[in-house]
């Protein structure tokens, strides 16, 4: 979640300039994403009858998970500056959490995917989904300053 190739950002100003944008760039990539898996899956119309609607329920899980961690973010940007070791290990018991529910829906749909597409076309789904969610991330940990562990509460 947090990034040391931005710990600048804490005393920059730079996660207030950005602490607007994970939600304008989490749209645009919602926004764009069906049309980049479109693309770059060429499914035949068969396979596109079958992939679509199984794809939305996937989408919608995985966005329900995402919006999760976005408030957390949120919730541990607000907070940063004055973070308790109590807060900071809530924040992370939580983000962990939605991870593995990430992970889990992934392997679930895994299994729905490939009952309706060649593993090799599955794949490529998988690395297209994580190639958009990687620059997600990469976006999102700009804005995240780095805890200052030696600023704070004193640890208990």
């Amino acid at each position: 979640m947090l990034s040391s190739a931005v710990a600048y950002a804490a005393d920059s100003g730079a996660a207030d300039a950005l602490q607007a944008q994970p939600g304008v760039l989490l749209d645009t990539i919602r926004a764009n994403r069906k049309a980049l898996v479109a693309v770059n899956l060429e499914l035949s119309p068969e396979e596109a009858a079958k992939f679509w609607p199984l794809y939305d329920r996937y989408q919608k899980e995985i966005s329900a998970i995402g919006d999760r961690v976005i408030s957390i973010v949120d919730d541990y940007s607000a907070s940063f500056r004055d973070l308790t070791n109590d807060k900071a290990l809530q924040l992370m018991e939580n983000y962990l959490a939605a991870e593995a529910e990430r992970l889990q829906v992934r392997r679930t749909y895994l299994a729905e995917f490939g009952k309706i597409l060649p593993g090799r076309t599955v794949a490529r789904f998988y690395q297209i989904e994580n190639k958009m969610d990687a620059v997600l991330r990469y976006d999102l940990a700009a804005t995240i300053p780095v805890v200052d562990e030696k600023r704070g509460t004193p640890a208990k």
